[in-house]
């Protein structure tokens, strides 16, 4: 079992930042594809960003340039920090973990998640 535990939402006006962490306790983080998943309201989950066992990674069109994932495997931790951030980037962002399906939306684990609000 994986635990997997959001910080860092929060409100922001356009063109702010944030950076989200995700603290991971259970089985060796390093052996999970990491990613961050999302989900608006009235819209299905979507995915957002990924990074592979080594420092590969992977960007939904919508967010290449603006976030960036990366992770801490001796802390056991997830990050991705958001710039140039739109109002069509608010939502629920929810950590994940599993195999390199996490590309494709698909997680083993999911965090609880937490609310990213962008105002205009």
């Amino acid at each position: 079992q994986v635990q997997l535990v959001e910080s860092g939402g929060g409100l922001v006006q356009a063109g702010g930042s944030l950076r989200l962490s995700c603290a991971a306790s259970g089985r060796t983080f390093s052996s999970y594809v990491m990613g961050w998943f999302r989900q608006a309201p009235g819209k299905e989950r979507e995915f957002v960003a990924a990074i592979m066992w080594s420092i590969s990674t992977h960007y939904a069109d919508s967010v290449r340039g603006r976030f960036t994932i990366s992770r801490d495997n001796a802390k056991n931790t997830l990050y991705l920090q958001m710039n140039s951030l739109k109002p069509e980037d608010t939502a629920v962002y929810y950590c994940a973990a599993g195999s390199r399906k996490v590309i494709s939306g698909e997680s083993d684990y999911l965090g609880q998640g937490t609310q990213v609000t962008v105002s205009s």
